[in-house]
């Protein structure tokens, strides 16, 4: 089917931050005083949810906020290396171009958000930014508000099973991509989502192709 709206996190979705984050992530770790991460444990990470990566390096719920400001201070000081994905700016356009509402909820500060973004933010028509990963079902509704969408009309795009379960509480359909953060397996607790192998398939969002692909099971 074809969606009035689309909705899509930032890191890992539109823009490919992960390198960055690796990169900075032991830094991050030293600063707050919770565990680093070995280059070995990384595909193996990639394969939980936030709750079990936090459980695994020991950094409680409450630090969040505080992380996610030092992380957002390090990725304006470097912003200038990271990029959208390949093809995310031509299917932004095309999908604008085809009537698609489009707009982003991240956890990332708008600054950063619209500085990546550059020209393609033209086509973006709602940005909610600044929102804690546990937090972001109320931003899904106040963008579904703004623009009177209901919400059978409505997915959400993300990398992490938390974006999957913010738009179950919201009360949308959810659409996990395979270039992000989280690898298939990560999204196996979650009882239905769309699967989007690569950039090009988002175009299936207008309704270029008949229906989505389910994930593969």
């Amino acid at each position: 089917m074809s969606y009035r709206l689309a909705i899509f996190d930032f890191d890992g979705t539109l823009a490919d931050s992960f390198p960055f984050f690796v990169a900075v992530f032991n830094q991050v770790a030293d600063k707050h005083a919770f565990g680093r991460i070995h280059p070995e444990e990384l595909d193996a990470l990639r394969k939980q949810g936030a709750r079990e990566i936090m459980s695994h390096i020991g950094m409680p719920r409450w630090k969040l906020p505080l992380v996610a400001r030092t992380f957002m201070g390090l990725m304006k000081a470097h912003r200038s290396s990271i990029r959208l994905f390949e093809d995310i700016a031509d299917t932004l356009s095309h999908l604008d171009e085809k009537g698609v509402i489009l707009a982003v909820v991240s956890s990332n500060s708008r600054e950063n958000v619209t500085q990546i973004l550059g020209s393609s933010g033209r086509h973006i028509r709602a940005l909610e930014c600044g929102v804690s990963i546990f937090g972001k079902a109320s931003r899904l509704r106040r963008v579904m508000r703004k623009f009177g969408v209901a919400r059978e009309e409505v997915i959400y795009i993300g990398d992490q099973p938390t974006d999957g379960e913010a738009a179950s509480t919201a009360g949308i359909a959810f659409g996990a991509v395979a270039w992000g953060y989280g690898t298939y397996e990560a999204f196996r607790t979650l009882q239905s989502h769309e699967w989007f192998a690569d950039v090009s398939e988002l175009r299936r969002l207008a309704g270029s192709h008949e229906g989505l692909e389910s994930a593969p099971r």
